[in-house]
């Protein structure tokens, strides 16, 4: 996929982009009048700022083409000059003769000794912490409102006896109970809490459960093999004897634990110990020409110097799939992806919907015209290395590079089944203006265009839209983002973690019948 490279420098005096030779249409760099003359073309109707305009006659039911991929196709003839979107161009599925790993040429690495390093905290598992936070996890929403008094106890002023502390938080959700104890559902929110009750940004957790619910602690324990210990407690409120008396001996047990988490200290650690969930939302037709392809350069900085990445939102991937097939390290990583995005096409049908739903009315507005479209730059964010791993939902990552893990398009879903899986930093692009974020994982926002950055300032941690506007190349925002990522994996607080949140994006992926 041949984006904007170094030798667009010129791409704010522009009045459109061509991304790919082969394209068939162009992307407005600002809004188009009627009756305009852009390369030759004669504009025949007015042209939104980020939305396509046809470079020739593309015939009915023939292709459209953007990125040099099919995007779609025209419902009728489209004239040289015409608008392209959503009045003129229908969605196909995406059948193919997948390629299987023809592009998965191992990632350069820098030598050890040169690799970057952030400042991070070191657990007695080995991993390594970008904050030290206690949590509080519930197996089931009966035990929620307990979970959410026991955090709101620890204030910013109480805290302050154990500096160091980034706070505690309450995690909790709305099922555990009324599903079949043997089912994808159950199993999928267990590696929830299982991926959570392990992660390095915890120096102690806390499970609450209510006793009588589905999702038994025990069963739990046995199942994803936690043990209990010194930073890791269970407690019931029916054991307890009662909400009353399970908030003191909450109290008394994150106590515990936060004199704990004072003895660690940030201390240097190798990139290598970094993992990023690549997430996406309120995406415009930027996305996949500027914040996208940046942080997919960024991906390939931080694998070359040992680090992980974790893509998700397959039903955004569908349609590009086979960019990553050809990018899948072994055979069997590709058959998971390919075998996922037919599971996904069932799914959406068995629900009464279609995968072609999206793209969002906002994603529309922005100007992306098709699921096919968005898909294809979406994986930009994924960059170039091989594709490593292809992980079930907040299944545990046990290979380093860049990886996919199977979640919906929907971003608390998506990031809480990431962190789940390892993520330990977030790193978020967005068009229309998302202001997600994340605990126990700092979140980084994206912006996708400059108009949105500047509107947006204080959510947004770094202008993409530069690489329009400026003339920025990919690999000057790339750097800057993998420069981030280490400041805020270093304790420098994101816009998100200013702005205060994080505290309420906890959405495990409720799958099946709720009974």
């Amino acid at each position: 996929m041949d984006i904007i490279t170094k030798s667009d420098q010129n791409a704010s005096s522009r009045s459109i982009i061509i991304i790919n030779n082969d394209d068939n249409v162009a992307v407005a760099v600002r809004d188009i009048s009627k009756d305009s003359t852009i390369n030759d073309i004669t504009v025949r109707i007015n042209i939104p700022r980020g939305h396509k305009l046809a470079l020739t006659e593309i015939t009915a039911g023939t292709p459209v083409l953007k990125y040099g991929q099919i995007i779609g196709y025209a419902k009728e003839n489209i004239f040289s000059g015409d608008h392209v979107h959503t009045h003129n161009v229908e969605f196909r599925n995406t059948h193919k003769n997948y390629e299987y790993c023809t592009a998965a040429s191992p990632a350069a690495m820098v030598p050890e000794q040169e690799r970057a390093t952030f400042l991070g905290y070191c657990r007695p598992t080995g991993k390594v912490g970008t904050r030290n936070y206690i949590g509080i996890l519930t197996t089931v929403n009966c035990s929620a409102t307990v979970a959410r008094a026991i955090a709101e106890h620890f204030t910013p002023e109480v805290l302050k006896q154990w500096p160091g502390v980034d706070g505690v938080v309450s995690f909790v959700h709305g099922t555990g109970c009324g599903m079949t104890a043997q089912s994808e559902g159950l199993d999928s929110l267990q590696r929830v809490i299982k991926g959570y009750a392990q992660h390095p940004n915890f120096a102690g957790v806390l499970l609450i459960g209510l006793g009588c619910e589905v999702n038994q602690t025990n069963a739990l324990l046995k199942a994803q093999k936690l043990d209990r210990s010194d930073t890791f407690r269970t407690m019931t409120i029916q054991a307890e004897g009662g909400i009353r008396k399970t908030i003191s001996q909450g109290i008394l047990a994150i106590n515990e634990m936060a004199d704990i988490a004072t003895t660690y200290q940030r201390e240097p650690c190798p990139a290598s110990e970094l993992t990023l969930a690549l997430q996406c939302g309120g995406s415009d037709a930027w996305s996949g020409i500027t914040a996208n392809p940046a942080l997919g350069y960024a991906v390939d900085l931080l694998v070359s110097h040992g680090g992980s990445a974790i893509l998700g939102e397959t039903p955004e991937v569908y349609g590009a799939e086979h960019l990553l097939t050809r990018r899948s390290a072994d055979k069997d990583i590709a058959n998971k992806l390919v075998e996922r995005i037919l599971w996904w096409e069932n799914y959406t049908q068995m629900n009464g919907g279609t995968i072609d739903a999206n793209p969002s009315p906002g994603n529309i507005q922005g100007g992306i015209t098709t699921i096919l479209e968005k898909s294809l730059g979406s994986v930009a964010k994924g960059g170039t290395t091989p594709l490593t791993g292809f992980w079930q939902y907040a299944e545990t990552a046990t290979r380093k590079g860049f990886s996919m893990m199977d979640s919906p398009g929907f971003d608390p879903v998506s990031v809480t089944g990431q962190v789940a899986t390892g993520s330990n930093i977030v790193a978020f692009t967005t068009g229309r203006g998302s202001c997600f974020g994340c605990k126990p994982s700092p979140s980084i926002k994206i912006a996708s265009n400059s108009t949105m950055y500047e509107q947006m300032s204080e959510d947004m941690d770094i202008n993409a839209g530069s690489i329009i506007t400026e003339g920025r190349t990919i690999e000057e925002v790339g750097r800057e983002i993998f420069d981030l990522l280490l400041d805020i994996a270093s304790g420098e607080l994101s816009l998100s973690e200013q702005n205060g949140l994080g505290d309420l994006e906890f959405v495990p992926w409720q799958i099946g019948a709720v009974m």
